[in-house]
């Protein structure tokens, strides 16, 4: 705390520095343009769906720039689970997808630059997303999201900014609970035509709970510039490197009350971590032919994971069946590539404003992978015996036709995708190759959204979509019968129904509303989760409806207001049994699907160097697994304050900020652990914890 007293000193000098600063006169943006859904530049307020863009502003400002959290709380219809475990990612779910994922995020696809985040079978990390560099981030939630191929239930994507303006150089630090420390350096610009932008970031912490220090590494670059007046290209270059992340794996209910920082004693036994090693670098490019737009991607890269599980000696020793090894230690290389192609046709000899979109999208990650013994001579945590030694391939080639089409006062904009995924696993471990197999999974996914603008300030809408999400790899790595793949797993089968309004009130306020069904056939949830392997299921129905509701607006001239709130009811839609004798009751609430999510906000900035907020967060409690017979994860309200501040002397511009999470220091659960075999269900968030940071930049 004594940074903290030491910064806090400094504040009233801060405010004597500036105080004949002007009032700010810059409103908050209310509708911004996304190109998610309709592929090209659009003011929300004009799409017949629902999608979110969430500014540079709100992603920086009193922000600490590590988790996507921060930045995607505030959109309605996403549950955004921060587990205070940097082994495993954040859980991010959309309308209930994504709920279910055990690591990392599954059921939505993630997209940087025009590169997705998620592989191909649908499993991705948000942590490859550099919030420094961000300049908005898109989230397009329902019907429209199928038109983005298999593993959409959602899409976020984010884009970074160009490099624009007089070259400048910036660093900056912060601080705070839990042995937090970011340093973070950054240059941007543009000179000769060209414009850069070179980031470099290592955030250490020691973690809420024990066992859970990580330290993240990251890097970025970009170019951009215009070839000639009818082209512009851009190209990136981002890594992510995590070395010996500590994993304090999930904990019981009692082990919660008694101690929220407590670890499982298998935690500490086996020594659980993990190591990531990411890179990858991409090309966006766009020309302009005539009145039409082609715009062509490619990117490739390389991923390395070596993750130590807390696999029980029963199974790490091999004595039944070595094969038995394959999962105490987890190890795969992993090459990723992949490109599109889209064309963009405008249709001028039809009535109105219509657009034609054709496009090919291919992606493709091969995984050498092995699997180990974690076991060696009574000694835990090492990597022994091999017991699992395979290439698992997935693949998808999606072609896609979508038209876009503004007619008086409506909008249609429907489309068609035939998506398909294949999974390859040619195994090398066995001499016969009995655990080798391959299986494609393919769907034509449909939608249309149709608007009416009864006034310039009030619109309406529908939208119906059907989509399918297939296995990942992950799901599909065991067989409750073998220790092979279990490849009798069938996609889930949604189909998507959404009624909205949009409406301006005014020049200052804008409101969001929109009520949604969706039914899924052949649910994908856990069938067994026992000596740290999880084994999956095809689960019949399950029927999720629910409401968003989103508002900003513009109080004053000083005060602005955002809520985002989500009621979704997601629950078993047949009966089902689990595991071979575990009954399911059709009506039993999805887990890790909370029934109802609000974020509120209240912003006030008195002058231009100076701004103040104040965060609300509630969520309802959280069931845990199927039958809902495990205590559920309670229901929480959490307030945040944060500060920014901002000073400007010739070329040089410097800024603090100053942040507190859980103000009424409430213990609660974060997260929860779908599913978990040994009932370690839940993941405890912080208690009261402060953030302070400082930074300078100088403008050439």
């Amino acid at each position: 705390m004594n940074t903290l007293a030491r910064f806090t000193l400094l504040l009233p000098g801060l405010l004597a520095l500036n105080n004949t600063a002007l009032a700010d006169d810059t409103p908050l943006v209310l509708d911004p343009s996304v190109v998610s859904g309709s592929r090209s530049a659009s003011p929300t307020f004009d799409l017949p769906y629902s999608v979110d863009g969430v500014s540079r502003e709100q992603i920086s400002e009193g922000q600490l720039g590590i988790n996507a959290s921060e930045a995607l709380s505030r959109v309605p219809g996403l549950v955004v689970q921060n587990r205070q475990n940097y082994a495993q990612d954040l859980q991010i779910s959309s309308r209930g997808f994504g709920a279910r994922s055990a690591f990392g995020v599954r059921g939505i696809k993630l997209i940087a630059d025009g590169i997705p985040a998620s592989t191909p079978d649908g499993q991705g990390q948000a942590a490859t997303f550099n919030l420094d560099t961000a300049e908005r981030i898109e989230v397009l939630r329902g019907p429209a999201a199928t038109l983005y191929g298999s593993n959409a239930g959602g899409v976020i994507q984010m884009f970074s900014r160009d490099g624009e303006g007089p070259p400048r150089i910036g660093a900056e630090t912060l601080v705070g609970s839990d042995g937090l420390n970011k340093n973070h350096l950054t240059a941007e610009g543009a000179t000769n035509g060209a414009g850069f932008l070179l980031d470099a970031s290592r955030m250490d912490t020691n973690g809420y709970r024990d066992h859970s220090s990580a330290r993240r590494d990251q890097t970025f670059a970009k170019l951009n510039f215009q070839p000639d007046d009818d082209s512009k290209l851009a190209l990136i270059y981002s890594s992510l490197e995590q070395n010996g992340t500590q994993d304090p794996l999930g904990q019981t209910w009692a082990a919660y009350k008694a101690d929220p920082r407590s670890v499982s004693a298998n935690a500490l036994t086996y020594n659980t971590r993990k190591s990531i090693d990411h890179q990858q670098l991409g090309m966006n490019y766009e020309r302009y032919i005539g009145d039409a737009t082609l715009q062509v991607n490619a990117y490739t890269g390389r991923r390395s994971v070596i993750q130590y599980l807390s696999i029980p000696d029963k199974f790490a020793s091999g004595a039944n069946n070595p094969a038995n090894a394959r999962g105490g230690v987890v190890a795969f290389d992993r090459k990723f590539y992949g490109g599109s192609v889209h064309w963009l046709q405008p249709i001028t000899s039809a009535p109105g404003d219509l657009t034609l979109i054709a496009g090919l999208d291919y992606d493709r990650s091969e995984d050498d992978r092995q699997g180990y013994s974690n076991t060696v001579n009574g000694v835990h945590g090492v990597k022994g015996a091999l017991g699992r030694d395979e290439i698992d391939t997935a693949t998808s080639l999606d072609p896609f036709v979508q038209a876009n089409w503004l007619l008086g006062d409506w909008t249609l904009q429907a489309g068609l995708r035939h998506s398909t995924m294949q999974m390859d696993v040619d195994d090398h471990f066995l001499s016969d190759g009995n655990d080798s197999g391959s299986k494609t999974y393919q769907k034509n996914t449909p939608s249309v959204s149709v608007m009416y603008a009864f006034t310039p300030d009030l619109h309406g809408y529908v939208s119906a979509g059907k989509g399918f999400e297939t296995p990942t790899q992950a799901e599909s790595a065991y067989s409750s019968s073998s220790n092979g793949f279990n490849f009798a797993l069938k996609p889930s089968v949604s189909k998507q129904y959404e009624v909205g309004l949009k409406a301006r009130v005014g020049q200052d306020t804008r409101i969001n509303a929109a009520v949604f069904q969706i039914t899924t056939e052949d649910e994908l949830v856990v069938q067994q989760s026992s000596g740290g392997r999880t084994t999956y299921q095809n689960a019949g129905r399950t029927l999720r409806r629910g409401f968003e509701l989103g508002i900003e607006s513009q109080l004053s001239e000083q005060w602005s207001t955002s809520l985002a709130y989500t009621r979704l009811q997601a629950t078993y839609d047949s009966d089902f049994v689990s595991g071979g004798s575990t009954a399911v009751d059709k009506g039993n609430y999805l887990p890790g699907v909370p029934q109802t999510t609000l974020f509120t906000e209240l912003n006030w900035k008195p002058r231009d160097w100076v701004s103040t907020a104040i965060e609300g967060i509630y969520r309802s409690k959280v069931y845990v697994e199927d039958t809902n017979s495990q205590h559920a994860a309670p229901a929480y309200s959490v307030f945040n304050w944060r500060a920014r501040f901002e000073q400007k002397v010739e070329h040089w511009t410097f800024h603090q900020t100053l942040r507190l999470d859980n103000l009424l220091d409430r213990q609660y659960v974060g997260s929860v652990i779908v599913g978990d075999g040994n009932n370690r269900y839940y993941e405890a968030a912080p208690g009261r914890s402060w953030y302070a940071g400082a930074g300078a930049e100088y403008q050439f």
